[in-house]
C-alpha cells in the first residue's frame, strides 16, 4: 500500500452557510445577475469555469453548470455584502478580485470574465449590492438563518432500523435504567462537575508508573502507563504547554479535551482523566493494544468483505454518535483506527474535531490528511458533516481493495484525482460492496450516502450491512472476525519499535537565556488551560480520591 505522510490542521471558527439553509426560498425574480466566470482555486491554483448567480440579498452562488430548475446546493457560496472589488489584467485579461467578510473571516477570491464588458457588469452589480447592504452588516447572523428540521430518533423508532437508530445515539433498545450498561447521557457527568471533581481529588504524574513509549509527535508523546492505585493500564498523552502556546493551538487542544470529556461510546477511545502540570497537559485514556488498523492491513494486503463489514459498521455507529452530538470528526484514516485486545474498533485522535455542526451547518477550514480530503474541501467550499462519510468510504475502499481510491505522490495531481477522477473497483468486489463504496465516494456531498438528515442511519440501511445486528454490535455481542495476538496486557508488539524501545522519561523544558521562569509566567501559562482537568467518575475501579491539576 502506498501513502505519503499526512498533514493536518485545526479550526476554531464556525461558518454557517446561509445559502444551504435557505435554498427553498430562492426565487428567479431575486436574481440580480447571472453568467459564466472563471474562478481561481485556493488550494489547487487552476482556473475553474463556474456559472455564478448573484441574488439581491448579496448571496453569490457558483455551479458547475447552469441550474435548470430551481437552485440546488452550490459549489461556491459567498456573501458579498460590504465587499470590495479590484480589477487587473495580469497575468490574464479581465480579472477581478472580491474581498469580503465571510462571518468572522476576511476572504479574497479571484475571477476572470470573457470580456471587459462582462467584468464591468459584474463589478457594477456587486458594488451596488455592497453599497445597499453595508449598513446592515452588523445584524446578527441568526436573524438570517432558517431553522433546519432534524430527524429525531423517536420518528425512526417504529421503523425497521429502530435498533440501528438507537445504537447510533448510544441508547440501545434493550438498555434498562439501573443496569451496568446505562444510557450514555444519563451516566455522563457535566464537564463542569468533572472539572470540579478533578480539582477536589488531586492527581499527578506521580500516580502513574511509565512503562513504554507508544508514539511521539511535535507536541509531545504517548506513553503506556500503569495507575499505581488500581494497577490499570492506560495510554497517557503528554503534551508540552510551551509548544501548544507557541503554535497557537490552545483553543484547539481545549476543543479536543471537551470532545473527549463529552463522549462515551464503545468504539471511541475513552478519556479517564485529564490534568496539567506546570509544563505539560496530560490525557489519560484507554490503552488499545491491538495497534493501528493500518498495521494489520499492511500485513494482510486486503480484508475480506465480512471483516470490512464488521469494522465499517463499528465506525459508522461511532461517527453517527459524534454527529448526534453535533461533532464532526474530520480526520478519518486507518492510522486513527485502533483495535482493542478483543478486536473491536477504537477511534483515536480528536484533534481535528469541530463542534456545533449539525445537519445544514457548515465550516470552511482546509484541514485533514491529503489522501482522505473530501472533494468539497478541495473545491474551497464550505462543508458539513458528510466529509466524515467520504473518509469512511476511503478507509473501507482501502480495506477491500488494498489501495487508496485516488492516489498520487504529487499532491496537486492527487487533489485533481479526488475532485475529478473516476472511481474504479476490482472485479472481485460484490455488487453490495460496490454500491456502498460508490455511494460514500460521491463527489457531491448533498448526494453522498449519509449526506441527508438521516446521516448514519442511511448507511446502516445499505444492503452491504444487511447481516449486521446493530444492537448486538453496539453491545459487543458479535465476535470480532480477528483477535489481536498479544502475550500480555503490556504487549506492545503492534506498535513501532522505534518508539517502544525509546526511554520513557519526559524531555525537560528547553533552557532559556536570561532569568528563570517566574511564578507569574507559570501562572499565566496555566491560565491558558483553565477547566482542563477532568475525572471520569463512571470508571468506578480507577482512582477517585487522587485526581487534580498539579499546581
Amino acid at each position: 500500500m502506498l501513502r505519503s505522510s499526512g498533514s493536518g490542521g485545526y479550526d476554531n471558527k464556525k461558518t454557517i452557510s446561509m445559502t444551504s439553509l435557505s435554498m427553498k426560498s430562492r426565487k428567479q425574480e431575486d436574481v440580480i445577475m447571472e453568467g459564466w466566470l472563471h474562478k481561481k482555486g485556493e488550494h489547487i491554483k487552476n482556473w475553474r469555469p463556474r456559472y455564478f448567480v448573484l441574488f439581491n440579498d448579496g448571496a453569490l452562488l457558483g455551479y458547475k453548470s447552469k441550474p435548470k430548475e430551481g437552485f440546488p446546493e452550490p459549489l461556491n457560496d459567498f456573501m458579498i455584502k460590504d465587499a470590495q472589488t479590484m480589477c487587473y489584467d495580469k497575468p490574464r485579461p479581465n480579472m477581478f478580485m472580491i474581498r469580503c467578510l465571510q462571518w468572522t473571516t476576511i476572504i479574497e477570491r479571484t475571477f476572470y470574465a470573457e470580456s471587459k464588458e462582462a467584468r464591468d457588469r459584474w463589478i457594477s452589480a456587486i458594488e451596488s449590492i455592497s453599497t445597499k447592504y453595508r449598513s446592515q452588516m452588523q445584524e446578527a447572523p441568526e436573524e438570517m438563518m432558517e431553522v433546519v428540521s432534524q430527524v429525531s430518533v423517536d420518528d425512526l423508532a417504529a421503523g425497521a432500523f429502530s435498533a440501528a437508530a438507537h445504537a447510533i445515539i448510544g441508547q440501545p433498545l434493550n438498555q434498562q435504567a439501573g443496569t451496568s450498561n446505562q444510557s450514555t447521557r444519563a451516566s455522563m457527568m457535566s464537564i463542569g462537575d468533572a472539572s470540579d471533581a478533578a480539582k477536589r481529588d488531586k492527581i499527578s504524574m506521580d500516580d502513574f508508573e511509565f512503562l513504554k513509549v507508544l508514539g511521539k509527535g511535535t507536541f509531545g508523546k504517548v506513553i503506556l502507563c500503569k495507575e499505581k492505585r488500581s494497577n490499570k493500564l492506560y495510554a497517557i498523552k503528554i503534551l508540552k504547554k510551551e509548544v501548544i502556546i507557541q503554535r497557537e493551538e490552545v483553543a484547539h487542544t481545549l476543543t479536543e479535551n471537551r470532545v473527549l470529556q463529552r463522549c462515551k461510546h464503545p468504539f471511541l477511545t475513552q478519556l479517564t482523566y485529564s490534568f496539567q502540570t506546570p509544563y505539560h497537559l496530560c490525557f489519560v485514556m484507554q490503552f488499545a493494544n491491538g495497534g493501528e488498523l493500518f498495521t494489520h492491513l499492511q500485513k494482510s494486503g486486503t480484508f475480506s468483505e465480512e471483516r470490512t463489514r464488521f469494522y465499517g459498521a463499528e465506525i459508522v455507529l461511532a461517527l453517527g454518535y459524534l454527529h448526534s452530538l453535533a461533532i464532526v470528526y474530520r480526520d478519518m484514516k486507518l492510522e486513527n483506527l485502533l483495535l482493542d485486545k478483543d478486536g473491536h474498533i477504537k477511534i483515536a485522535d480528536f484533534g481535528l474535531c469541530k463542534e456545533e455542526i449539525s445537519f445544514g451547518d457548515k465550516t470552511s477550514t482546509f484541514c485533514g490528511t491529503p489522501e482522505y480530503l473530501a472533494p468539497e474541501v478541495l473545491e474551497d467550499n464550505d462543508y458539513g458533516r458528510s466529509v466524515d462519510w467520504w473518509g469512511v468510504g476511503v478507509v473501507m475502499y482501502e480495506m477491500l481493495c488494498g489501495r487508496l481510491p485516488f492516489y498520487s505522490k504529487d499532491h496537486q495531481k492527487l487533489f485533481e484525482l479526488i475532485m475529478n477522477g473516476e472511481l474504479r473497483f476490482p472485479s472481485k468486489l460484490s455488487a453490495e460492496a460496490r454500491t456502498l463504496l460508490g455511494g460514500l465516494l460521491v463527489k457531491n456531498p448533498t448526494d453522498r450516502l449519509g449526506g441527508g438528515p438521516d446521516d448514519a442511519l442511511e448507511i446502516c440501511q445499505q444492503d452491504f450491512f444487511r447481516p449486521i445486528d446493530w444492537e448486538k454490535l453496539y453491545n459487543k455481542e458479535i465476535e470480532p472476525p480477528y483477535k489481536p495476538i498479544v502475550q500480555s496486557e503490556t504487549d506492545t508488539s503492534y506498535f513501532d519499535k522505534e518508539f517502544t524501545t525509546a526511554p520513557v522519561q519526559l524531555t525537560p523544558p528547553p533552557a532559556r537565556p536570561g532569568a528563570l521562569t517566574t511564578v507569574d509566567e507559570l501562572e499565566e501559562m496555566s491560565n491558558n488551560f483553565t477547566q482542563f482537568s477532568f475525572h471520569n467518575n463512571t470508571d468506578s475501579n480507577s482512582l477517585r480520591e487522587n485526581s487534580e491539576m498539579m499546581e
